[in-house]
C-alpha cells in the first residue's frame, strides 16, 4: 500500500459498505483515527461518507454518527431511502449511493493523485477504471477475511492496491462501544 507524503488524497466512504465489513470483521471504527491515520500518508483534501437515511423513522441510529462526522472532519452525502415491498410481501429500503460517489470521484479526480475508495461494492470496478484513466491511484478498502468476502473479485483486481479492512483494525479500530464516534470531546 503506497502512499506518498505530497499527494492528494481522498477517503470516499460508501457508509453501509464499509459498516457491513466492520460489523462481519467484529470491530467498530473510529472515525477519528480513521481520519488522522490518513492524514499521516498524503494530504488529506476530502473524506466524504455516504449513506441513505430512511426518513419516516422518528428516529435514526446512524443520526448521531451522521452529526458528528459533519462536525469533525468529513464531507457527509446522504439522501432519502426507498422502502419498497418485495414479491413476498416484506417491507425492504433501498438506498445505495453508487452514483454519488461516482460523479463525486470524476468531478474531484482532476484534483486528486490518489482515492480511498472505502467499499467492496463491484458496480465500482468501472468508476476505478474512469478515475486511473485521467491518472489518478485507486487504493480499495474492504475485506477478503470475512465470510464471504466483502470485496469483489473484479474490483479489487482493477485497483491500484487492496487494503483489508481487517489489516487497518489496530489503526483504525476502537476497544468497545457501537461503531459510532468519540463522545469525549469534538475537535
Amino acid at each position: 500500500m503506497a502512499f506518498y507524503p505530497n499527494e492528494r488524497l481522498a477517503l470516499m466512504i460508501d457508509g453501509a459498505n464499509f459498516y457491513s465489513a466492520a460489523k462481519s470483521l467484529d470491530f467498530d471504527i473510529d472515525y477519528r483515527k480513521l481520519l488522522e491515520e490518513f492524514r499521516k500518508r498524503g494530504r488529506l483534501i476530502r473524506a466524504i461518507y455516504y449513506t441513505a437515511l430512511v426518513e419516516d423513522q422518528e428516529y435514526s441510529p446512524i443520526r448521531p454518527l451522521i452529526d458528528w462526522l459533519d462536525y469533525n472532519g468529513f464531507s457527509v452525502v446522504t439522501k432519502p431511502a426507498k422502502s419498497y415491498t418485495d414479491h413476498q410481501g416484506n417491507r425492504r429500503i433501498k438506498g445505495d449511493m453508487d452514483v454519488e460517489i461516482a460523479v463525486d470521484a470524476l468531478q474531484l479526480s482532476d484534483n486528486l493523485d490518489h482515492i480511498v475508495l472505502f467499499s467492496g461494492d463491484g458496480d465500482f470496478r468501472k468508476l476505478v477504471e474512469a478515475v486511473q484513466a485521467k491518472g489518478v491511484r485507486v487504493s480499495v478498502v474492504s475485506s477478503l477475511k470475512t465470510d464471504p468476502p466483502m470485496i469483489s473479485d473484479d474490483l479489487r483486481r482493477q485497483a491500484d492496491s487492496f487494503i483489508d479492512l481487517a489489516d487497518l483494525e489496530g489503526l483504525i479500530g476502537r476497544a468497545g462501544g457501537s461503531n459510532n464516534h468519540d463522545d469525549d470531546d469534538d475537535s
